[in-house]
């Protein structure tokens, strides 16, 4: 069963949420402390739980400075990685922006270049037990390593000029448009419960083996999706069983 969308926001609200951020740039984002709480609060995001809100700005964080745009290109190649692998790296640096963003209410916004460190590294192999690192890749990943290090550089600024919290709303924001459902999101556990529901459906003969118990399987995703690995998570997002994109 497919978790229902939420309904859509008031056009002033999109509009807040959709801008770029060279016109972000230009405006620091004027209304944000007034705007994002009705925004994430339309997707079961309370912002005064301070722990919701640093998952989801962590979330958002992966989305907009590693998921979205290069890696796409980098995706496609012949020798680029799997939707489970995207996957798999995308929980470890999950983990990594979330740390990153709660060092740096005390450690100040420098403390976010750790996290490009590892986002952009092209010889880290990937989580998951991947092989896959993107030095092996043909396609170009310069465009990539700058694409990460000036959207996270980016938010590093926005706290440095108008606080931590701030920098938390802006990109937990991103996260509730580009990946509502997402593992660290509110709806992830929903997401869950309905593809087990479907996984316990299939024919599982050519699964790999930690497909095998369902139990494990359910439990795997709700807390560290990368340990089933990067092979179990691409034969999960073959099946489309997490409904969008979920990497």
């Amino acid at each position: 069963m497919e978790q229902p969308e939420p309904e859509p926001l008031a056009p002033r609200l999109a509009a807040l949420l959709g801008r770029s951020e060279v016109e972000e740039k230009r405006s620091p984002l004027p209304d944000i402390e007034e705007q994002a709480p009705l925004v994430l609060a339309h997707f079961g995001i309370d912002v005064d739980d301070t722990d919701a809100l640093v998952s989801a700005a962590a979330v958002g964080l992966v989305a907009d400075a590693w998921r979205e745009g290069p890696l796409d290109v980098i995706h496609a190649a012949d020798d680029g990685p799997s939707d489970g692998e995207i996957f798999a790296q995308s929980i470890d640096l999950y983990r990594r922006a979330r740390a990153a963003l709660v060092a740096a209410k005390d450690g100040g916004p420098e403390v976010l270049l750790a996290f490009v460190a590892v986002a952009s590294n092209v010889d880290l192999p990937w989580a998951g037990g991947s092989r896959f690192a993107l030095r092996t890749v043909s396609a170009s990943t310069a465009e990539f390593v700058q694409h990460v290090d000036g959207r996270v550089r980016f938010t590093a600024e926005v706290m440095r000029e108008q606080g931590w919290r701030v920098g938390l709303l802006h990109r937990a924001a991103s996260a509730v448009f580009k990946a509502p459902a997402h593992f660290g999101m509110p709806g992830w556990p929903g997401a869950v419960a309905s593809a087990m529901e479907r996984l316990a459906l299939l024919d599982r003969s050519g699964a790999p083996g930690a497909l095998a118990d369902l139990a494990a399987v359910e439990a795997s995703l709700l807390d560290a999706p990368d340990q089933l690995g990067a092979d179990a998570l691409d034969w999960i997002a073959h099946q489309a069983l997490l409904g969008r994109r979920a990497s």
